[in-house]
């Protein structure tokens, strides 16, 4: 870990000194997702396409396992895109400026993605799924493959990084669920179209929700199309000791931190890695509905000090 001169975003007022992580850029798409560059030199020369890591914003913050959406070796920056739903990426998406740190950054995990010659690969990304599959478009792009890239989003308004995939892709099929940017239709109609008028796809990457990426492991099994998926169970320590992160596949079960994240599609489970992901909805309700009303009370109270601390009308306070 490369130390940096500031202090991390939720430890300001703890007067702590630890190496810690700049936050160089950020860029909101949304109101709910974000990206952060972060400047790590050494992860930057060592990240891989597919790979993760997992960042805690102060100490005592939850270990959030996030994919590396891009990294630039000579920027020596790594870029995370996050979208916040539950407490600790909405406390991320409150604290995490352009000057700010992060507490620590562990990583790059997990297997990199399997770059190979190929004639044609269609890359598919469903809503923050476009960011991850990003680098890989980018490695089979530079590895003289042809790519098509499937990029689904809800409507124009969300719609982001399509420029960066242009310059990476030799067409890009836009999907919007209503039609307010490129085709109507989901991933799994922009897919179909992509092998219908492509007959030498060798692969198919996606990356998206569990439902799409199972839906288009749907649309390709018939067709007898290789499909890779990177899938996201629960996890914790990145390092295959906790066994939260466990995969079901038709040979067996995996870990998706160190056997993963990337599987064949056509093996994965997806109905028991919705239910697994399920698991802790309720604990991660009350966690933001604390954490909001957390947020509430100190808001109050920081309105209640300004009040008493406002000049009378004879100047004194």
């Amino acid at each position: 870990m490369q130390p940096a001169s500031r202090q991390p975003v939720g430890s300001r007022a703890r007067g702590l000194s630890t190496s810690s992580f700049e936050i160089v850029g950020r860029e909101d798409f949304s109101d709910l997702t974000y990206t952060l560059e972060v400047r790590h030199p050494l992860m930057a020369r060592a990240a891989r396409p597919g790979q993760f890591v997992i960042v805690m914003s102060h100490p005592e913050g939850e270990r959030i396992p996030l994919t590396l959406a891009d990294f630039d070796a000579d920027a020596g920056t790594i870029t995370l895109v996050i979208q916040a739903v539950g407490k600790s990426t909405r406390e991320l998406q409150r604290d995490a400026q352009v000057g700010t740190t992060l507490y620590g950054i562990a990583g790059p995990l997990g297997v990199p993605s399997s770059i190979h010659p190929l004639r044609t690969v269609v890359c598919v990304g469903g809503g923050l799924g476009v960011a991850p599959v990003f680098p890989q478009a980018r490695a089979f792009h530079e590895n003289g493959t042809r790519v098509i890239a499937v990029l689904g989003f809800r409507s124009a308004d969300l719609v982001f990084w399509e420029e960066k995939f242009r310059d990476v892709c030799d067409d890009l099929i836009l999907c919007t669920d209503d039609g307010s940017a490129g085709i109507q239709g989901r991933v799994t109609d922009g897919l179909t179209l992509a092998l219908d008028s492509y007959d030498d796809v060798d692969e198919v990457v996606a990356i998206g929700p569990p439902v799409m990426m199972g839906a288009c492991a749907e649309v390709t099994r018939p067709r007898g199309v290789r499909t890779s998926v990177s899938l996201n169970p629960i996890m914790v320590d990145g390092t295959g000791m906790c066994g939260g992160c466990r995969v079901r596949l038709k040979d067996g079960i995996r870990f998706a931190c160190v056997d993963g994240p990337d599987f064949d599609a056509h093996q994965v489970d997806f109905e028991d890695l919705m239910n697994r992901l399920g698991s802790y909805r309720g604990d991660e309700t009350q966690a933001v509905q604390a954490w909001e009303q957390s947020c509430h009370r100190a808001e109050t109270a920081a309105s209640e000090v300004l009040v008493t601390t406002l000049p009378t009308d004879d100047g004194r306070a």
